[in-house]
């Protein structure tokens, strides 16, 4: 049971056996595994409140771009009777908000309490756990479920500061500001900026989108279901589980042509560009919307709403590239100022930093972050780390995926803690971590996969791709590889402490 216990430095310790960070998918899905094994843990969320970027990003026409019906956690967690194909955001925080509920999981939520550093005691064989707020934790595992975008990436423009308008991030969507008749700039048009665009661009007055690197946007229908189809698949297993797995392979598929054969990808080139054509009549404009790499070099994008929002009148595309920012709006490298009333930045996330925000030294201290930031990120399998003992990744380096549900991915990795955490306890031991050899074994045959797969080699650049010229951020292979790989522990790969 979770105490608290002796007296350090003028301020309570507390005690638990597995320390989770986040309460999205990963963290939650993480304390229904550890309330099915018996291992007392607390989760610390940041907010107050769970559900991660479902809590966070609540702008304008979010919703999920994986179907929802594998947007959801497997088994007796799963969800069939979802409003739409792509469920809006707020229907996904209320299933995470019922997951919490169903499962008593607040008695182990402490909110308001974010991580800021971790560190491994090698006499203790413990880590010490210290929130912003002066709070220490200690736990013999460490679970970080924070996942790899949560950081917002504002872009650091000149001037921007002096801007006197309204100006924030997607992820960070204030609902007091009315763009009703309101000139507003988008800068960026990657995954949100598809939902933010049409979503405003018919009660604002203007819409100034600054592109960089056009998408690939494929059309997509968002099929409303109607009551009885809601009623069966949420109450019969057999037709929940059949819609379910057809996606599942469907993506799979598209993953197979992005890792091993890329001439299918000409399927999503020639959807891409049909979708240009249908809603675009100006050819110039045709152009600046057509990518220059090949179909899935970067995140492939769903939407059949965004070109005829680029189409609308008000809407104007620009290309030239920001120079810096004005009290009156936004002044582009050809010298032009466009007077704006409102900025969205719709930029992204910091991707490494979301790994290293907390501080984290393992054995003999040495710092995880000093590591990575002179090697690169790395981990074995995405989930533990070498000299690390008991801390692991879900979401972790190079287990994103470019074409199916990071849920499943989740799932797998969860099971492979799991496995971790018995392996532990059945030998009567304190710590595990993945030996170097086997670590470098993996991340070196890993890279070797990526040089051969489109996110490596279809002509762009993304912040897939670290400093090093490596992908840190994707697995290589299709997600039921991936889960085939955790499925069964390799205990030779590990050493216990």
């Amino acid at each position: 049971m979770t105490h608290v216990g002796n007296v350090r430095d003028n301020h309570e310790l507390r005690f638990t056996r597995a320390l989770v960070i986040g309460t999205g998918f990963s963290g939650l899905g993480m304390g229904i595994e550890l309330q099915k094994l018996g291992v007392d843990f607390l989760i610390l969320e940041k907010a107050n409140e769970v559900g991660g970027t479902w809590r966070d990003n609540i702008y304008d026409g979010i919703a999920c771009d994986i179907p929802s019906h594998l947007y959801s956690l497997s088994g007796r967690e799963q969800k069939g009777g979802w409003s739409h194909l792509w469920s809006p955001g707020a229907e996904i925080q209320e299933y995470l908000m019922d997951v919490t509920k169903r499962h008593n999981l607040r008695r182990n939520i402490r909110f308001g309490q974010e991580v800021v550093r971790a560190q491994w005691n090698d006499q203790e064989a413990r880590w010490h756990v210290f929130t912003k707020t002066g709070e220490e934790y200690v736990t013999q595992f460490l679970i970080s479920g924070a996942g790899a975008l949560h950081i917002p990436m504002v872009p650091d423009i000149k001037g921007h500061e002096t801007f006197r308008g309204a100006a924030f991030h997607t992820a960070q969507w204030d609902p007091s500001v009315d763009l009703t008749g309101k000139r507003v700039a988008v800068i960026g048009t990657g995954a949100s900026a598809i939902q933010v665009v049409p979503s405003i661009v018919d009660r604002v007055a203007e819409l100034h989108l600054y592109q960089r690197t056009p998408a690939w946007v494929m059309p997509r229908v968002n099929l409303e279901f109607p009551g009885w189809t809601r009623w069966i698949l949420d109450h019969i297993p057999g037709p929940k589980r059949v819609l379910r797995d057809s996606i599942f392979w469907i993506h799979e598929f598209v993953g197979y042509a992005m890792t091993r054969r890329q001439r299918f990808l000409v399927i999503a080139k020639w959807l891409g560009e049909s979708n240009i054509k249908k809603h675009i009549t100006d050819p110039e404009l045709q152009r600046q919307l057509t990518p220059s790499y090949s179909a899935g070099c970067k995140r492939i994008l769903n939407s059949s709403a965004y070109y005829p929002a680029i189409a609308n009148p008000k809407t104007t595309l620009i290309t030239d590239g920001i120079d810096h920012i004005v009290p009156e709006g936004i002044v582009t490298r050809d010298g032009t100022l466009n007077e704006v009333d409102v900025i969205v930045y719709s930029t992204g996330f910091h991707v490494t930093d979301s790994y290293t925000y907390v501080t984290i030294e393992g054995e003999n201290g040495e710092s995880l972050g000093k590591r990575w930031d002179k090697k690169g990120v790395q981990a074995h399998r995405g989930v533990s780390v070498a000299n690390m003992p008991n801390l692991f990744f879900l979401l972790g380096p190079n287990t994103g995926l470019g074409h199916n549900s990071v849920v499943f991915m989740i799932e797998s990795q969860i099971h492979h803690i799991s496995q971790l955490i018995q392996t532990v306890d059945d030998n009567g031991a304190e710590g595990i971590a993945p030996t170097w050899e086997a670590q470098n074994r993996y991340n070196k045959k890993l890279q070797e996969d990526l040089k051969h797969t489109i996110w490596n080699t279809g002509g762009c650049k993304s912040w897939y791709v670290d400093k090093f010229g490596n992908n840190t951020t994707l697995w290589s292979k299709t997600a039921w590889r991936y889960w085939r790989s955790l499925k069964r522990l390799r205990h030779s790969e590990f050493q216990l402490y």
